[in-house]
């Protein structure tokens, strides 16, 4: 390990000697990066499709509905895509006579889609909003592009996104399903949407669709499992789970792998999930 790798990490409180800290993550990417992960992992639903715009969309709503048991989430996910008639793309964009209620009759049935405080009202706005982007800003791809090119950073890109998402009308409470990093939100569930499209590699987990943000750009999808095996390895000092906490563990990660630092969260996440976070402390 180079001596500015070494110093990025002394300036924790590491529990594991630098030099192995490198060899212990890389040694769980290859554990839990394999397509067998998909089985288990929310991810499975986007794998369900072929056509990249069933994929992208397919990917954000699950993305959208990932906190809680995971069980719980992929059978949801599975029923949304079931109400969107296993053909997300067709459905939204093929759905037109927009009635005086602001709504689409093909839609009704989705207001009985509810997964913990996402509810059917929510899911019909997300639905709008992902029709506005697909026929008016070219795309999820496009949109999440457009603000890494002007800002060069995944940052920017969250914000553009969020910016843009929001200026379909819409209720209040649906804000909250929509993370704003500029209020110092981890925004774990985009983060990890990101990784999904972007992330490009030989063991085909992650669908690398999106070409023009770099792996090397990606942030670390932050949650409590991550962050609490980041902690006991010594590799986050932060306590809260925000922006600040994605950013510092996120420059450790670039610190051992610059061009894809977020191949990492299969092993954090793996190590929290499967052995716990202990488990190569003992």
């Amino acid at each position: 390990m180079s001596n500015s790798n070494t110093k990025l990490i002394r300036d924790t409180p590491t529990r594991i000697p630098d030099s192995d800290i490198k060899y212990l993550l890389d040694s769980r990417v290859a554990k839990y990066n394999r397509l067998d992960f998909i089985d288990s992992d929310p991810i499975q639903i986007p794998h369900r499709f072929v056509r990249k715009e069933d994929i992208e969309i397919a990917g954000f709503l699950t993305a959208t509905i990932s906190w809680g048991q995971r069980k719980s989430i992929i059978k949801n996910a599975n029923k949304l895509m079931e109400l969107m008639d296993n053909s997300p793309y067709d459905f939204l964009m093929y759905s037109d006579n927009q009635s005086s209620s602001n709504e689409y009759p093909e839609w009704k049935h989705i207001r009985k889609f509810v997964h913990r405080t996402f509810n059917g009202n929510d899911c019909l706005f997300f639905l709008e909003s992902l029709k506005n982007i697909y026929t008016r800003y070219g795309g999820l791809e496009d949109i999440f592009t457009k603000g890494y090119r002007t800002s060069g950073t995944t940052f920017g890109a969250l914000q553009h996104f969020r910016e843009t998402f929001l200026s379909v009308p819409h209720e209040n409470r649906v804000r909250k399903h929509i993370s704003d990093v500029t209020a110092n939100s981890s925004a774990k569930r985009l983060n990890m949407f990101l990784r999904w499209m972007v992330r490009n590699d030989e063991q085909e987990v992650d669908f690398g669709l999106w070409e023009n943000i770099p792996a090397s750009a990606l942030m670390l999808p932050l949650d409590v499992h991550t962050g609490d095996v980041a902690r006991a390895y010594g590799l986050l000092n932060r306590k809260q789970n925000d922006w600040k906490a994605v950013e510092e563990i996120t420059a450790v990660l670039r610190s051992l792998d610059p061009s894809d630092p977020i191949k990492y969260d299969f092993a954090l996440f793996g190590i929290g999930i499967f052995e716990g976070k202990d488990s190569l402390l003992e």
